[in-house]
């Protein structure tokens, strides 16, 4: 996937033992910021690679109708993206 903006990340072990990613997009169109929750904490690259794949889906998903009942869209709870 390509993508013109940076990312940052920091990582927080949570008591589960899950790990919490809070990621800035810093884009001058359009800059977001999300929370993406692993099961274990990953290198940069696979937690960046990660963020990237799972907004690619959401742009597929969100360009298809999203009110379909044949397709209907599965909500990601492990992935919160919002504009800044």
């Amino acid at each position: 996937m390509e993508t013109e903006a940076n990312i940052s990340i920091t990582q927080k072990e949570l008591p589960s033992g899950n790990c919490q990613v809070k990621f800035f997009i810093e884009d001058d169109k359009k800059p977001m910021y999300g929370y993406l929750l692993t099961d274990e904490p990953k290198p940069v690259g696979e937690i960046i690679a990660e963020i990237q794949e799972r907004m690619y889906r959401r742009k597929m998903k969100s360009s298809t109708n999203p009110i379909s009942l044949q397709n209907p869209v599965k909500e990601d709870h492990n992935f919160y993206l919002y504009s800044a």
